[in-house]
């Protein structure tokens, strides 16, 4: 049941893994930057998701400040948007736990992210990996959210977050909005450049395969470089040449120009020049980005200052959803 306001609620989140990636950028914070003036944003470092793996304590506490740092230098403004800790608000735990009642032990066992993190660490299969569907259902659900801009791995989340508010809502009226999934047009996946079969992942073994957001930019154009083509050495948008296509992608979603115009671009030019091209294009749209990154790690009471600010907005914000749902719910207050 959202309140009247003249903007959309727009939310969504990262975890702080300490390498943010290329495709983290193109397939969700830059668009973050672009949308968040549009909507009432809410955007988070989701560290209680990350715990759900075994962390180094001092490890993980550096990831938060400099994934914070990132999601700065990539353009969110604390100014034009609320950008917080998930665990400054305490709201997400509380939530998730009474979503649980709502969530069914089925849905849970089918999402894809479960089983894969299953098989990546079976000496660790926690409850915490089984249900943190749920938090991040309560991560949505808390703000009213009515548009989630994930990439397209987190399809999957977002329907199930919308079937456990369909049943609460079912059982108890209307209490919560039914957000709906945003993708951008281009770049909504970005592919690992050594095997463009594969998702660019920054949990892969080799560093070659992905493009960090804080990588140097000799060492993009190295990446680049070995970056997995094929023998035709023509310049082609197509099924059969995934290698291409995803350097075309990441071309597309830097420079705006359609696949038509980026094949005319390189027609009768090999793969050294078009390579050489999108790593250029890579190196300028990240060279700000590191450059405010460095910048705010200079200034670390000045992160945590946006931290907090942060998190008491997103507080303000999540307390009507919860009071209303523990009422709902049956709860004394």
């Amino acid at each position: 049941m959202a309140a009247d306001k003249s903007k959309q609620v727009m939310f969504s989140g990262i975890q702080p893994s300490g390498i943010f990636t290329l495709g983290n950028y193109l397939g969700a914070v830059r668009n973050w930057s672009v949308m968040q003036s549009d909507f009432d944003s809410l955007f988070c470092l989701v560290d209680l998701h990350a715990i759900t793996v075994r962390q180094d304590p001092a490890t993980l506490r550096e990831n938060i400040m400099r994934g914070f740092a990132v999601l700065m230098a990539c353009g969110l403004d604390p100014e034009r948007c609320t950008l917080f800790v998930q665990s400054h608000v305490p709201a997400h735990s509380q939530l998730s736990w009474l979503l649980g009642a709502y969530a069914q032990f089925g849905e849970l066992s089918r999402m894809t992210q479960f089983k894969d993190k299953s098989q990546r660490y079976a000496d660790n299969i926690n409850a915490a990996l089984f249900t943190y569907p749920v938090l991040m259902a309560a991560d949505i659900l808390l703000y009213q959210a009515e548009l989630v801009p994930v990439g397209i791995d987190q399809k999957q989340h977002v329907e199930l977050t919308r079937d456990i508010a369909t049943r609460f809502n079912g059982i108890y009226g209307d209490t919560f909005t039914l957000p709906d999934v945003y993708f951008p047009k281009v770049g909504a996946k970005i592919m690992s450049l050594l095997d463009p079969t594969k998702k660019m992942s920054k949990s892969d073994d080799n560093p070659g395969s992905y493009v960090a957001v804080l990588d140097e930019p000799d060492v993009i154009i190295k990446k680049f470089r070995r970056a997995v083509t094929d023998s035709e050495a023509r310049v082609r948008f197509s099924p059969d040449k995934p290698g291409v296509s995803n350097l075309m992608t990441i071309y597309a979603a830097l420079t705006e120009r359609d696949m038509a115009a980026i094949e005319a671009e390189f027609e009768g030019k090999g793969y050294g020049d078009f390579k050489q091209a999108v790593a250029e294009a890579v190196v300028e749209t990240l060279r700000p980005v590191r450059r405010r990154f460095l910048d705010l790690m200079e200034n670390p009471d000045y992160l945590l200052e946006c931290c907090h600010k942060g998190a008491e907005k997103a507080a303000k914000k999540a307390e009507p959803t919860l009071k209303l749902v523990t009422e709902r719910i049956g709860l004394i207050g």
